[in-house]
């Protein structure tokens, strides 16, 4: 259980750290960990709660009056005797008016301890202490359950059900691995509400019943307001060429759909991948394809739900965001026009958007979930170089405008998913009229044909497209010289897409 977080603990210990936070959601794990530490230290653990007060480990009665925390706190600091002492739900309390009080408790309280063999243990997910205390306390972050817990867990809740009912478990070794592998980011409670109510449901434990984890994690992420989340329905299939990339995502696929042989053969879940390049041409459509084919849930992170006009607000939103994104994990993150988020050189916003771009490089290297970013940018001048640099994303990829091959590709696509026959369109004579048109110019010729056609109770044809094609000037034209300069700027830098 969580080894590393309790070598950092006893290390923070033997080092003389008097305040400890532990960065975590889950009370109950936290306080068996602690347990775990104080027996390794033969030292008590006390635990205080609002409503019991300061309670030794395996005794009953309270120590007296020590519910209100200024009060308990100022007991540890008087008695200053060698243990742990761990307060569940006290981080919350030392924001905000009438906290002095509480803090300069805690501070006497760690300081007392010091000197011994004894800290105070805050527990909270994601929250930043006061100035005061952060000086002097130590973080460290409770890992979420592992693969091996959640395996243990449910074997425990088969045994349960199986005593009182009829139970059928039918999951092949790759989709019990695909299961746990979908509980990552959940605590241990809510996978097993989940899988429990999944299995009294129709008292089974099938290939089904992972699509219900996914919901109950989406539910999740959609709670917190900062992630949108995209029911999957585009294929590869309905992405036209991108050769280069398709390669290269279905070289992935078989280890994120088998992570446990992954893990087996040395190989780590991918980081994500950057696609650059002409606006139109397929790079939002591939990162919702990417979900489909791999099967994995779609979350988008849209950057003008994390600005806030409060200080600090806006960067607290960004840490919840990526929070969230984990606990979804496996997951497909799609940032869609990254420069947006993170333009370079801009100090309009007082530095906001460099510190946020700070945290996403961080999170990137350190983060703990499966998520595979799929970012797109148009305007390469605006992304900082940082996100450049090698290592930052897997790999990444230039999209150029299609060629004519692919434009008939395009339009074959688009006039098949609106229900006309492709084959009666003259779709060589059409590519070869839109030299210069991105896949998304040429869905609006379909559609404003469609429009055109339909208005005039007349069929659709190609003469009919061809009139469209005629009334539109492509971004090849109007923005030909920042074509050019893209292509060239990429063409030693990035991997054709195409």
């Amino acid at each position: 259980m969580a080894k590393d977080a309790l070598k950092d603990l006893e290390l923070l210990l033997r080092s003389r750290y008097g305040l400890i936070h532990l960065d975590t959601r889950e009370e109950d794990r936290a306080n068996s960990l602690l347990l775990h530490l104080a027996d390794a230290r033969q030292i008590p653990l006390f635990t205080w709660t609002r409503t019991r007060g300061l309670v030794r480990a395996g005794m009953d009665d309270p120590v007296y009056q020590t519910q209100d925390p200024v009060k308990a706190l100022r007991h540890v600091a008087t008695a200053r005797i060698e243990a742990l002492y761990h307060f569940e739900g006290l981080v919350g309390a030392l924001q905000g008016q009438g906290a002095d009080l509480l803090v300069a408790q805690l501070k006497d309280a760690a300081s007392s301890l010091e000197t011994i063999d004894g800290a105070v243990v805050l527990t909270g997910d994601g929250i930043d202490l006061p100035s005061p205390l952060n000086e002097m306390a130590a973080h460290v972050t409770l890992p979420g359950p592992s693969d091996a817990e959640f395996r243990a867990m449910l074997g425990s809740i088969i045994r349960d059900l199986s005593a009182r009912q009829d139970l059928e478990v039918s999951l092949s070794r790759e989709e019990m691995a695909t299961l746990v592998k979908s509980l990552s980011g959940l605590t241990l409670m809510e996978a097993g509400k989940i899988l429990t109510k999944a299995i009294v449901e129709d008292g089974a434990l099938t290939s089904k019943d992972i699509q219900m984890v996914i919901d109950a994690k989406r539910q999740i992420v959609e709670r917190e307001g900062l992630l949108e989340y995209y029911p999957v329905e585009t294929t590869m299939a309905g992405v036209a060429d991108l050769k280069s990339l398709k390669a290269w995502l279905e070289k992935r696929k078989a280890a994120v759909k088998n992570p446990e042989g992954a893990e087996q053969f040395g190989l780590t879940f991918p980081k994500g991948v950057l696609l650059l390049g002409v606006p139109g041409c397929g790079k939002s459509l591939s990162a919702k394809a990417v979900a489909s084919e791999w099967g994995l849930p779609l979350i988008k992170l849209d950057p003008s739900n994390l600005y806030n006009k409060y200080v600090g607000e806006s960067e607290g939103n960004f840490k919840r965001a990526m929070r969230a994104a984990e606990r979804m994990s496996p997951v497909v993150l799609w940032i869609d026009e990254l420069e947006k988020a993170f333009a370079s050189g801009g100090s309009e916003d007082g530095g906001v958007s460099q510190r946020i771009l700070g945290s996403f490089l961080s999170w990137m290297q350190d983060r703990r979930g499966d998520v595979f970013v799929v970012a797109t940018a148009n305007d390469i001048q605006r992304l900082p170089p940082e996100f450049l640099r090698k290592g930052r994303f897997d790999e990444i990829f230039f999209v150029d405008l299609p060629d004519e091959v692919t434009r008939a590709e395009v339009f074959r696509i688009h006039l098949a998913s609106r229900g006309h026959d492709p084959a009666s369109f003259d779709l060589r004579g059409l590519a070869a009229d839109t030299e210069g048109f991105s896949g998304s110019e040429i869905e609006q010729v379909v559609v404003s044909a469609l429009y055109t056609a339909f208005s005039s109770s007349r069929t659709l044809d190609s003469a009919g497209l061809r009139s469209e094609i005629s009334a539109t000037r492509p971004l090849a034209v109007t923005m030909s010289e920042r074509m050019d300069a893209m292509r060239a700027w990429a063409q030693e830098r990035t991997v054709p897409a195409n």
